[in-house]
């Protein structure tokens, strides 16, 4: 069974980092493309970011190029989000997805407010 574990949110002032974690079981993590999407307060699911299987790959929505960055360690079946430079409209709850199964964790909290 695909397990995957959010955690790292909080609350953050606005131009704050945060980095947020993923601890992933029940796959063979290193051989699946991994991906960070999230739900702002009344708004659908937003892609945010993924990264290949190998690290050899990372792709950003436009919203948070540049302020954002994916990493993974395969050894550890982790997955990473470092957030710099945070906006009020970065608040979401964030998950991470394991692309092919679909699967994402419950999520951890991003509020970025003064």
């Amino acid at each position: 069974e695909v397990q995957l574990v959010e955690s790292g949110g909080g609350l953050v002032q606005p131009g704050g980092s945060l980095r947020l974690s993923c601890a992933a079981s029940g796959f063979t993590f290193s051989l699946h493309d991994m991906s960070w999407v999230r739900q702002a307060p009344g708004k659908g699911l937003e892609w945010v970011s993924t990264i290949n299987s190998r690290s050899t790959s990372t792709t950003y929505a436009d919203s948070v190029k540049g302020r954002f960055t994916i990493s993974r360690d395969n050894g550890k079946k982790m997955l990473f989000l470092q957030m710099n430079s945070l906006k009020p409209e970065d608040t979401a709850v964030y998950f991470c997805r394991a692309d092919a199964f679909g699967s994402r964790g419950q999520g951890t909290q991003v509020t970025v407010s003064s």
